[in-house]
């Protein structure tokens, strides 16, 4: 019977995540807030490139950033992030909103002042998800859960009112760099009663979205010259000029470090904004939230508290419907 029960709810979240399709036309968008740490590594770029190219699927309200362990502070993570907005043609339709710099347990206490660490993004959040009228609102987040954390800390009406899709966790096993980010952030969503859902990252394992990956020899193939072509060039992270995202992308893939054989990296981050856009692309599991306890993961089986696992991600489709994006691209409004 619990087994049917949880195979009930997770038929719940696929309808409710689903698209109003008829006859395979798309009858409404998807309002979803993007938060990311822009310049860590290359899967934050595409996930923002695969959202904003995504306007027949996404209504983007807003990009919120916020520091982790690698690619500077703040301003050095929403200069990447703006990056990619200018290759996308849509500089004028967004502003990069910079978030937190510090951990969650650092700026909670300060949530009283104007000024506090993040304010601006936390901000968004909460504007967002209390628009008048409007759908539910997706939160994106693709890099450590710090700015949701304290935007549901702030406002805990907004719970009723926003779906969480975050990228992060090894779960069942310990560690991943999003989580160990800010792990008190990460345990306050879980015991905060709001819809929370984590599409898995499990280093070498092909169950999570480490498998959705892409070899240097593939991207070079695919992606030069791909995307709108805007006409002042956009000076990339790592030198040279760009005037397409396709371009910068290929100079995103020879510029980091690639593993295995072919030669690739992982695009954690567009596998979950691809969940979001159809979520027949992987699998959804329920079951009672867990907690952290010194970074390892704890059951509590009698928890009512529940939240969605995404595994075993569909590589080919999602590949193939980000290449669609960039060769047809319908930017986001």
């Amino acid at each position: 019977m619990k087994s049917l029960r949880n195979t009930f709810a997770v038929c719940l979240v696929l309808l409710s995540t689903a698209c109003a399709t008829f006859s395979g036309v798309r009858m409404q968008q998807t309002r979803v807030l993007l938060d990311t740490d822009a310049n860590n590594e290359v899967d934050d770029q595409h996930a923002i490139a695969y959202t904003l190219f995504s306007g027949d699927a996404f209504d983007v309200e807003g990009i919120t950033v916020n520091r982790t362990r690698n690619g500077g502070d703040v301003e050095k993570q929403a200069e990447e992030a703006e990056r990619v907005v200018r290759l996308s043609s849509l500089e004028r339709r967004f502003r990069v909103i910079r978030g937190a710099n510090g951990s969650f347990e650092e700026i909670a206490p300060h949530l009283d002042r104007p000024d506090f660490d993040g304010a601006a993004a936390v901000d968004l959040i909460i504007r967002e998800a209390h628009e008048s009228g409007a759908a539910p609102l997706i939160l994106l987040p693709v890099g450590k859960l710090t700015n949701v954390a304290l935007a549901l800390k702030k406002d805990p009406s907004i719970a009723s009112k926003v779906r969480i899709v975050w990228l992060g966790s090894n779960y069942p096993d310990p560690g991943e760099y999003n989580q160990d980010n800010d792990l008190g952030a990460l345990n306050y969503v879980l015991d905060t009663d709001v819809p929370f859902e984590i599409a898995l990252v499990r280093y070498g394992k092909p169950s999570g979205t480490d498998a959705v990956r892409a070899s240097l020899e593939e991207i070079r193939a695919r992606m030069p010259g791909t995307g709108p072509r805007v006409d002042t060039p956009v000076i990339g992270r790592n030198g040279g000029e760009f005037r397409t995202f396709g371009d910068y992308s290929v100079n995103l893939f020879e510029n980091i470090e690639l593993h295995g054989t072919p030669p690739s990296r992982a695009l954690f981050d567009m596998a979950a904004v691809a969940i979001v856009k159809n979520p027949a692309w992987a699998r959804a599991v329920r079951i009672p939230a867990p907690t952290l306890v010194n970074g390892r993961w704890v059951e509590r089986p009698g928890n009512p508290r529940t939240i969605v696992l995404w595994e075993n991600f569909d590589r080919n489709a999602i590949m193939a419907d980000f290449y669609r994006a960039m060769q047809q691209p319908v930017l986001a409004r």
